[in-house]
């Protein structure tokens, strides 16, 4: 229907992110939100949220974790974050849970996908 504009709905006040979540997921924003005049940004210094822990391995697993990330030319405990991603991610599959790792922000990163894959083929 080009030249014809619609008419937008609202966006309502939110008491809690909790409660803007819930909307915008059970929602479709394109009623609310004029996407054709929307504008590309970028947020540089934005970084997922992570906690530290300690955690203690036999040292020969250590040692095959290290020399696996070596060969892929990335660090130990980001590959042991890929392997722990990709395994509960496998378990909420394997159990017909809700796949709460399907988020793209616990994903790699384009460059750790790029060397990955870089490795993989040599």
């Amino acid at each position: 229907m080009p030249g014809r504009k619609r008419t937008l709905k609202p966006i309502p006040e939110f008491g809690s992110e909790a409660e803007e979540r819930e909307f915008w997921e059970t929602h479709d924003s394109s009623e609310y939100v004029d996407w054709s005049r929307a504008r590309f940004v970028t947020f540089p210094n934005l970084k997922p949220s992570t906690a530290t822990i300690s955690l203690r391995l036999p040292a020969p697993l250590l040692a095959d974790l290290k020399t696996l990330a070596n060969k892929r030319d990335v660090p130990y405990q980001s590959l042991l974050k890929v392997f722990l991603a990709e395994r509960v991610a496998a378990e909420w599959r394997r159990t017909g849970g809700a796949d709460p790792l399907s988020n793209k922000r616990l994903q790699p990163t384009k460059a750790r996908r790029r060397r990955t894959s870089q490795t993989a083929k040599k």
